[in-house]
């Protein structure tokens, strides 16, 4: 959507259709703006419904997520939890925990959320249980290692979601340097295209979704090799 509004007139008019954020969510979104740096990365009213309603109708037992930030994504995520369900999250900045924690709390969800702080590529093989619903949202150069790793986490017929798959639109910019994060970017996207064990659909929404089902059979399996290799 941003990369057609240049002025946010779209944005606005969207944000104006949507259910508005409650009182935990709209305090954590102005505390991010006042306080974190890169404030942008919050995911927001209109993405964060979003992952609330995709969380809601398929009402995981259980979901990963990968990039707290803040914790509003997690909130959002965590609101469609099938009963006794619970939602591990991942953060490699320490410093933002503790508000995290804060607004886990007064969303009533410190018991259904753990906050793990660490790099994610050496969490990741460390996790034990399998998930329903993987959310990534975190280094972008990073993206393809992500998603070997989420996969074998992921249940049969589970859903893994992908933030930030245009790039403010840098994965069709075809003159100039290509910096690390929209290499990991196009790699990533290439490696879900052609990995015959999902189903995908890339979402022009917001800065671009992709959305990620596995299908629960054994199809032709991608080569780690070859996708880094390309």
């Amino acid at each position: 959507m941003e990369l057609f509004d240049p002025d946010n007139v779209l944005r606005q008019y969207v944000e104006e259709h949507c259910s508005p954020q409650d009182e935990v969510l709209d305090e954590l979104y102005r505390y991010t703006f006042l306080n974190a740096v890169n404030p942008r990365m919050i995911a927001g009213p209109v993405h964060g419904k979003f992952l609330e309603m995709i969380s809601r109708m398929l009402k995981p037992g259980r979901i990963l997520e990968i990039g707290t930030f803040t914790g509003y994504s997690a909130i959002c995520l965590a609101r469609g939890l099938k009963p006794g369900g619970n939602l591990t999250t991942i953060e490699v900045n320490d410093e933002l925990r503790e508000v995290s924690l804060e607004y886990f709390q007064k969303a009533g969800l410190s018991g259904k959320i753990k906050l793990i702080n660490g790099n994610a590529l050496e969490i990741l093989p460390s996790l034990k249980e399998k998930y329903d619903l993987i959310y990534i949202d975190a280094e972008k150069d990073q993206y393809p290692e992500y998603y070997l790793l989420c996969k074998k986490l992921l249940n049969p017929g589970g859903y893994i979601l992908a933030d930030n798959v245009l790039w403010d639109g840098k994965v069709i910019v075809t003159k100039g340097p290509v910096d690390k994060s929209t290499k990991g970017i196009l790699a990533f996207n290439k490696m879900v295209q052609e990995d015959h064990e999902v189903d995908n659909l890339m979402m022009p929404f917001m800065d671009g979704v992709m959305v990620i089902r596995d299908k629960g059979d054994k199809g032709i399996t991608i080569s780690q090799d070859r996708v880094l290799r390309d």
